[in-house]
């Protein structure tokens, strides 16, 4: 189990302007890792409402599930347990809850969790390099018939990681456009 706070900034991205950071930073197929988040709700979608988000995530390397919470504009408290293959297998399908402390979040936070069921799933292409004291994070996801590119910066000071997140966008000549949560994009693409 962990809890951290994720202090984060996203900017959309065009797929020409994806294409021109990853050879700028001259990325290598081996160095994409894909991975598929699942995401979960109540139908009267009470995490939302709260502004959180529930997710598992599976990557060839392990599979999470995570509780996002909104804090302010940038920052989410993230509470994240790993979850074997088996358990995950099991919330997809709705036959039980084995992240425990995401769980006793959720009870917490009165998220009546027999509601609680997977609504959809993205995949997305990542990139994770360092950058100037922080992880700049190249990002192209699918979903829904949906294809899209953004760009990421995480930072451990909101101040810091603004200021520097803008002028990477003003370097590379990108608009500054904010994207939404991956999760708010997929809900967004289902209401269609």
């Amino acid at each position: 189990m962990s809890q951290e706070l994720e202090i984060e900034f996203k900017n959309v991205l065009t797929k020409e302007q994806y294409e021109s950071l990853l050879k700028e930073f001259k990325i290598s197929k081996e160095m994409i890792i894909r991975q598929t988040n699942h995401y979960f709700d109540t139908p009267t979608f009470s995490l939302k409402s709260l502004s959180s988000g529930l997710r598992i995530r599976e990557t060839h390397e392990q599979i999470v599930c995570t509780l996002k919470e909104k804090t302010s504009a940038n920052i989410h408290l993230e509470t994240t347990d790993v979850i074997t293959e088996e358990q995950a297998k099991k919330m997809l399908a709705g036959e039980g809850f084995f992240a425990q402390t995401v769980k006793d979040k959720l009870i917490q936070l009165q998220i009546p969790l027999e509601e609680l069921h997977v609504f959809g799933s993205l995949t997305t292409d990542r990139v994770e390099i360092p950058y100037k004291g922080g992880t700049i994070v190249f990002d192209h996801s699918f979903y829904l018939q949906c294809e899209d590119y953004e760009v990421e910066y995480e930072a451990s000071n909101e101040t810091f990681g603004k200021e520097i997140f803008e002028q990477f966008l003003t370097e590379h000549n990108i608009t500054k456009q904010v994207a939404d949560k991956k999760i708010a994009r997929f809900m967004s693409a289902l209401k269609g």
